[in-house]
């Protein structure tokens, strides 16, 4: 497996393009990466809105969010090797084109089922787009630029998700949820432009063929995993359907793993999980994007029904966590190349724990000071993580390969992502419940079962009781809610320690990676 471990980039010489002329580029690559994470969690907060004036339930709401990042998830393999072997700008500007189309046409729906079926084009396009914005990035910068390029995209990945939520927030104050798909509209076409003139053309030089089999097992593979994730938490998870989903998925990734093991050329050659920082990396971005995702869906739920907040000002409240995640994202890289990979790693997720344990000490009557100290941290350890992990990722594979390269990194994040709301949803759902029946003496008898399906239910009961007796339902309704949230941070914190127990056994030590760079160059 010698060839496995290529520098991802050209070196200096080979490098097309000046210093500005790169970075115009990779200004272009994020402002495309924006356009769709921000996208993931800025509807959220227009979930209302649709429901008014579509008709849609909460099944038709939950799937509106869902269908984008299952067939986001499930197609980045496959784009990231057609994007290697047909042309990584081609492929962007299909995905720009039909992310963008796709928003378009939803400005305009008024039923639910069609708009869930755009969503469905918006995660392909999607899918095409994220995994050849990193690859462009990887290819166009030589090796000694490629860290510090890295964590600027990785930044915006991290953040792009809060700034949407934040701007989504911000049309729904004077507009109606149509705004939002508006703004991917307009960001679509910026993005084509921007793309089309300044971008340039890469591919795998080999022109190797692209493995249909593996494509088609992979995408079966990875939808049907991400659906059981979604909606195991809502059938249950001996629901047939779930099940099916689940047995099916699983089944279908092992054949992937065998087929690509005995193919002469794969789409993902599983052999790459022995090059331990490829494995790490991939590990810390499943690990702290299960954490991260968890926390803002659990976090804004917090921010609006305990703190009262608007959803503009809920996303404000996070703006702290983006703000460090930008100022800690430039000096990952430099700590890497000082005191290596496993200790920046480690120690990155250390600092997430210790936020996301700051965080379960909140109440229904906490100060807005622990959500700023805990979400900050949390947002200085995904910057020391996100970065280095994506870099020991597309460093790892050689330069024909960035492609894949960045699909799985992409895979890494979403499935992450789906498993983060999913399992700490689970466990926020868990521990509300649980509340509520610890506190059952404050809920009429007739009232409890409704009471344990949601706050806004147990609030609404509160307001229809009124009076001192409405007031200790509500009361209730948010001491649960708060022990919900702080099993979802400790299941969020515990998943974040195996990450760093995963780091300490796989990636490689400083006097490692200095022997491999210098096998490497040379």
């Amino acid at each position: 497996m010698e060839q496995t471990q290529g520098t991802a980039a050209p070196p200096e010489e080979d490098a097309p393009f000046g210093l500005v002329r790169r970075r115009v580029v990779l200004a272009v690559m994020c402002v495309a990466l924006m356009m769709i994470v921000s996208m993931v969690v800025g509807l959220t907060v227009a979930l209302p809105g649709i429901a008014r004036d579509t008709g849609a339930g909460q099944a038709e709401l939950l799937w509106i969010m869902n269908a984008y990042g299952l067939v986001f998830a499930g197609f980045l393999l496959p784009a990231g090797a057609l994007g290697d072997r047909y042309g990584r700008k081609g492929m962007l500007l299909v995905g720009v084109l039909v992310f963008g189309a796709s928003s378009a046409a939803a400005m305009w729906v008024d039923d639910p089922s069609v708009l869930i079926l755009l969503r469905i084009a918006a995660g392909l396009g999607s899918a095409m787009i994220m995994p050849m914005t990193l690859s462009i990035v990887t290819t166009i910068f030589p090796s000694e630029e490629r860290a510090g390029a890295v964590a600027v995209w990785s930044a915006v990945a991290a953040g792009g998700a809060l700034l949407g939520l934040l701007i989504s927030g911000a049309l729904l104050e004077s507009f109606s949820w149509r705004s939002i798909f508006g703004l991917s509209v307009g960001l679509a076409i910026l993005s084509a432009v921007l793309v089309a003139v300044i971008v340039p053309t890469s591919k795998d030089p080999d022109g190797l063929p692209v493995d249909v089999m593996g494509a088609l097992l992979s995408v079966v593979g990875l939808c049907a995993v991400v659906y059981a994730i979604i909606e195991g938490p809502e059938r249950g998870v001996t629901d047939p359907v779930v099940m099916l989903a689940a047995v099916g998925g699983v089944a279908a990734l092992v054949g992937f793993v065998l087929w690509e093991l005995r193919v002469d050329h794969p789409l993902l050659d599983p052999r790459f999980f022995r090059i331990g920082a490829f494995a790490a990396g991939s590990i810390v971005i499943v690990m702290a994007s299960v954490a991260t995702f968890g926390l803002f869906f659990v976090m804004l739920q917090y921010l609006q029904w305990l703190k009262g907040y608007s959803p503009l000002v809920a996303g404000l409240s996070l703006m702290p966590m983006t703000v460090a995640v930008g100022v800690v994202s430039p000096l990952a890289p430099v700590l890497v190349r000082r005191a290596g990979l496993r200790v920046v790693l480690t120690a990155a997720m250390v600092v997430m724990a210790a936020g996301m344990g700051v965080l379960t000490t909140l109440d229904k009557n906490s100060s807005y000071v622990p959500v700023l100290l805990g979400t900050t941290v949390v947002g200085a350890g995904i910057a020391l993580c996100l970065a280095p992990a994506t870099d020991s990722i597309v460093a790892s594979l050689p330069a024909a390969k960035q492609g894949v390269a960045s699909a799985v990194n992409d895979v890494t994040r979403e499935v992450g992502g789906a498993l983060g709301v999913a399992i700490l949803g689970s466990a926020f759902n868990s521990g509300y419940r649980s509340g509520i029946g610890d506190r059952r003496d404050a809920i009429p008898s007739d009232s409890l079962g409704a009471a344990r399906n949601s706050i806004d239910a147990a609030l609404a009961i509160a307001e229809r009781i009124g009076g001192a007796s409405g007031a200790r339902v509500a009361d209730a309704a948010r001491l649960a809610f708060a022990d919900g949230l702080d099993r979802a941070m400790l299941v969020a914190a515990l998943f974040v320690v195996v990450g760093a127990g995963a780091v300490l056994l796989l990636a490689p030590g400083r006097s490692e990676r200095v022997r491999l760079q210098e096998k490497q160059t040379g």
